[in-house]
């Protein structure tokens, strides 16, 4: 495979790129419980007509043709009846299959090597599928948003984050670098450094000092994260090299399963984004997100408190919902 900065080839359209690898082992006993079923929970409805999956294609289509979606899945869910549904309605050649579980670092890098593939000035939007969003059609302006300043500075990954409205222990923080020149046209910050899963009173300090919560959606190009890796991991870019190479050929899925069979899980956020922070932190932007109500399904504990928010704000206007929510005392992780 040519090195990534000797490819150069037209086609920077936006693309989006749907991570539903996961297995949600956290959810599982509550997906039991309420569905009688084993499914991860991305292809789970718990509010509304639509499974977590289904909303996240939905939300991110307001902004992307669905035929330049990309949809990462684990293999071992096409064994369920309402995946094969849920994924049989996606356009042709969008759906890539992992053959494991190695958290999120290969989740996100295999799809990108197809991706980079058919459109190697690409700019990705990247979104987690067990997300909720009420208010999407401003959330999806800011990922639009990102994309334009990726677009303006292709150096830049770009990280929506939200207003950290409570101290949770669960979520990753982005502490934003002090800006003393203020916020450039973009709206974007620098990033000094990534907390993940903070015990309470460091969580209540992040809080209090700024910190953002983590949403791991991002917009980037496709070769400027796989340059950086090239630069800082090349033992992973090797391997997935690869993968590259054989994409398309009788060999794909044999090579992709010799690959994965050799690397150890490693999570995108800790083993690449914090690295890159350090190494090269002028490349991590982040976009403060206000005004949306965001909440991370990796637990019962925060699909039980939305719910109970959406129940008691019936009479509410719906504006408030994002600025007016606190979890109720009882829920909050502790």
């Amino acid at each position: 495979m040519p090195t990534v900065a000797h490819r150069e080839r037209a086609g920077s359209a936006p693309w989006g790129l749907v991570l539903a690898a996961g297995d949600g082992t956290r959810m599982q006993g509550y997906v039991r419980e309420v569905t009688g079923k084993e499914l991860p929970k991305q292809y789970v409805n718990f509010i509304g007509k639509h499974s977590m999956l289904e909303r996240t294609f939905r939300r991110a289509e307001k902004w992307i043709p669905a035929e330049r979606i990309l949809t990462i899945v684990g293999r071992h869910h096409l064994i369920h009846e309402e995946v094969q549904r849920q994924l049989s309605s996606r356009p042709a050649q969008t759906i890539i299959v992992q053959p494991d579980n190695k958290d999120t670092c290969p989740g996100i890098l295999l799809p990108l090597m197809h991706l980079y593939k058919r459109a190697p000035e690409a700019i990705v939007a990247v979104f987690p599928s067990d997300h909720f969003i009420l208010e999407e059609d401003r959330f999806m302006e800011h990922v639009a948003l990102a994309a334009r300043a990726v677009a303006h500075d292709p150096s830049r990954i770009v990280l929506l984050a939200m207003e950290a409205q409570y101290p949770e222990v669960d979520y990753g923080y982005i502490v934003p670098r002090e800006e003393h020149g203020g916020l450039n046209a973009w709206g974007l910050r620098t990033a000094a450094r990534f907390v993940e899963k903070p015990g309470v009173a460091a969580a209540r300090q992040l809080v209090d000092s700024g910190g953002l919560w983590n949403t791991m959606t991002m917009v980037f190009k496709v070769r400027t994260v796989l340059n950086l890796l090239q630069s800082h991991c090349s033992s992973t870019y090797l391997r997935f090299d690869r993968i590259y190479d054989a994409i398309g050929t009788s060999d794909e899925a044999k090579t992709t399963q010799d690959v994965y069979r050799t690397l150890n899980p490693s999570n995108f956020s800790k083993e690449f984004l914090e690295m890159v922070a350090v190494t090269s932190p002028e490349t991590i932007a982040v976009l403060p997100v206000s005004q949306v109500l965001w909440s991370d399904w990796g637990s019962a504990r925060r699909l039980l408190q939305v719910r109970a928010l959406l129940t008691d704000s019936k009479k509410r206007p719906p504006r408030t919902l994002a600025t007016s929510w606190r979890p109720r005392s009882h829920l909050v992780a502790r």
